[in-house]
């Protein structure tokens, strides 16, 4: 056998173990996949988010980095963890229990912590931080809920509770629980409510309502008029 036809059987065998990888991620993760297509405005197909995304290829790895976690190879699990974080540039805990079809839209420095637990349906946009508060043992950081917004930059602190269909705003930090329904913004973040209602779907987020700055403009609209008189 020459060195050429060595070659030539390594390489068919790395091509069908690639295929292979890309028939059972397809498998195991269609629903995480068809998510990003829904939540992504750019996503041009399927095959472009099962190779290209790194919000993808870093929850695939977390899953694999859990299972090692669960059994106590908790070296395996880190070094894992780590190893993805290089190539992602998302660094998952991987003690973080995460749901069903989340989707991490362009990902880069997003931090999830050890005791962070993650609904479903959730999206998180970059730079979002699920962090711990101080040095205490235990559930430390913070539970999200299902359809939950993260925007970019958004830092959730501690082990507080984010509900269901909630829509935390970019750069926003947030350190008590959130109520179901309800729409964060600021630093630290103010709730407001969104009629008792799920977030928008569109997630347009050049509206997001700050009660704030809605008190700031009402209190300079009765100056004006105090003034006119």
């Amino acid at each position: 056998m020459t060195l050429f036809t060595l070659l030539i059987q390594i390489l068919i065998i790395l091509l069908v173990l690639f295929v292979l990888k890309i028939v059972l991620i397809s498998i195991f993760f269609f629903k995480e996949i068809q998510a990003a297509r829904a939540k992504d405005p750019a996503a041009k197909g399927f095959l472009e988010i099962l190779l290209l995304y790194p919000g993808l290829h870093a929850l695939i790895h977390h899953r694999v980095a859990h299972f090692f976690y669960k059994i106590h190879l908790f070296f395996i699990a880190r070094f894992i963890s780590q190893v993805s974080r290089f190539f992602t540039g998302i660094e998952i805990h991987p003690g973080a229990k995460i749901g069903k079809r989340l989707f991490i839209d362009h990902g880069m420095g997003v931090v999830i912590g050890e005791t962070a637990i993650i609904g479903d349906d959730v999206l998180l946009y970059q730079a979002v931080t699920l962090g711990g508060t101080g040095l205490v043992k235990g559930k430390r950081h913070p539970t999200i809920g299902n359809n939950v917004v993260v925007g970019g930059g958004a830092k959730i602190l501690g082990n507080i509770t984010i509900g269901d269909n909630s829509y935390i705003g970019a750069n926003a930090v947030v350190i008590k629980d959130v109520p179901p329904n309800s729409t964060v913004v600021g630093v630290p973040g103010r709730i407001t409510k969104q009629d008792g209602k799920k977030i928008d779907i569109g997630l347009d987020h050049s509206h997001v309502f700050d009660p704030i700055m809605q008190n700031i403009e009402e209190l300079q609209k009765r100056i004006e008029k105090l003034e006119n008189k």
